[in-house]
């Protein structure tokens, strides 16, 4: 655990998977080609309070759903990268943009499609439900499920690790 939180003390950028982390993986699909997902409300506020906190969000999903353009903009996440097929050339492009090192980066994904940023990024994060290979090749495994406060669990963990988890916490009393 002390790899993870010196890691953890690095990141400056957060990048997510959507399904299977931000959700439980399960899409809806209507009859009219309507998609819809489940978002969880603490996932959210844990990752505003990371934002809040200095360290940047971003998206990279391989799936293209208009709502997940609705609930980035939603958290203030301008980083959004949908329909990625190449998710390492995403990675690499925000890196280019943003002038950070890899190590500066967390990413957290479920599936094998997310193993070129895991193994390149500073922090690579997963969900319990991720496949065995894909959770053998990452620094740390939420206790918590994809869509079920696995991204709450990892924002805390960042912010512990920075010393902003206790001020944030403090506001929420006065």
């Amino acid at each position: 655990m002390q790899n993870v939180h010196a890691r953890a003390h690095k990141v400056k950028l957060a990048v997510f998977d959507v399904d299977g982390v931000l959700t439980d993986g399960t899409l809806y699909l209507a009859d009219n080609g309507d998609e819809m997902k489940a978002f969880n409300s603490l996932d959210g506020h844990g990752m505003r309070m990371l934002r809040e906190s200095g360290v940047e969000l971003a998206i990279i999903t391989g799936r293209t759903s208009r709502i997940v353009g609705l609930r980035a903009k939603n958290l203030g996440i301008e980083l959004v990268y949908q329909g990625v097929e190449d998710k390492a050339r995403a990675f690499a492009e925000l890196l280019a943009t943003r002038r950070l090192d890899a190590a500066q980066t967390s990413y957290m994904g479920d599936d094998v499609i997310d193993l070129p940023v895991m193994i390149r990024c500073g922090l690579a994060l997963s969900v319990p439900e991720a496949p065995l290979f894909v959770r053998q090749h990452v620094h740390y495994v939420s206790r918590a499920s994809g869509g079920r406060g696995a991204v709450r669990e990892v924002c805390e963990m960042i912010m512990h690790a920075q010393g902003t988890l206790e001020q944030k916490l403090q506001t929420y009393l006065k």
